[in-house]
């Protein structure tokens, strides 16, 4: 099988990258738990996408499958999730009865991020028709081959248990388990450089 063409998303790559993201989480646990109705789950993940993992745009960290099947937005050491537009995207679009436990999700999220420069990944995803191709193992090493040479931590946070598994295989190490209230669990994990 030939390895796809995995290509850094420029700003003109921004939308149908993170139409392939929409596609990706439509049936994962977590993102439906904040947004159950597909409505909602249309109108506001991508402007969550956008505020969670939208800076690998403006730092040549956003990859996608040629013919945006897949993507995935990487934060480099010392770029953070622009937490003032994730509030506001959370508190105005979630329902106000789980609105307490996302917010203590995320602060339980905070806690286990490591404490010196890492990459960090928000949000990876390839369309459910095209998964088992390959295709998420060639995002994962675009970016992983970059931490190795620079000898930096990888840290992300699988919203689907089914992903673990899959995280393990390219090197990372399960921390926990996050959850509060009606929350679905996430898992934090660790990837050490190579």
């Amino acid at each position: 099988m030939a390895i796809p063409a995995i290509k850094i998303a420029t700003a003109s790559d921004e939308a149908p990258a993170i139409n392939a993201l929409l596609l990706a989480f439509s049936a994962d646990p977590a993102v439906r738990w904040v947004w159950p109705d597909t409505q909602q789950y249309f109108m506001y993940f991508p402007s969550f996408v956008k505020a969670f993992g939208g800076r690998a745009f403006t730092h040549g960290s956003a990859y996608y499958v040629s013919g945006y099947t897949g993507a995935a937005l990487w934060l480099p050491p010392n770029v953070s999730p622009d937490e003032e537009a994730l509030t506001t995207i959370l508190q105005r679009t979630v329902s106000e009865q789980i609105q307490k436990d996302v917010f203590a999700v995320f602060e339980q999220m905070g806690r286990y991020h490591p404490s010196e420069p890492h990459w960090y990944l928000p949000v990876m995803g390839v369309d459910p028709l095209q998964q088992g191709k390959g295709l998420g193992s060639a995002l994962m090493q675009q970016a992983l081959t970059i931490c190795d040479r620079d000898l930096k931590l990888a840290y992300l946070e699988s919203s689907n248990p089914k992903n673990i598994p899959f995280y393990e295989r390219h090197g990372f190490e399960l921390l926990g388990t996050i959850q509060a209230g009606t929350s679905p669990s996430i898992f934090p994990m660790l990837r050490r450089p190579r």
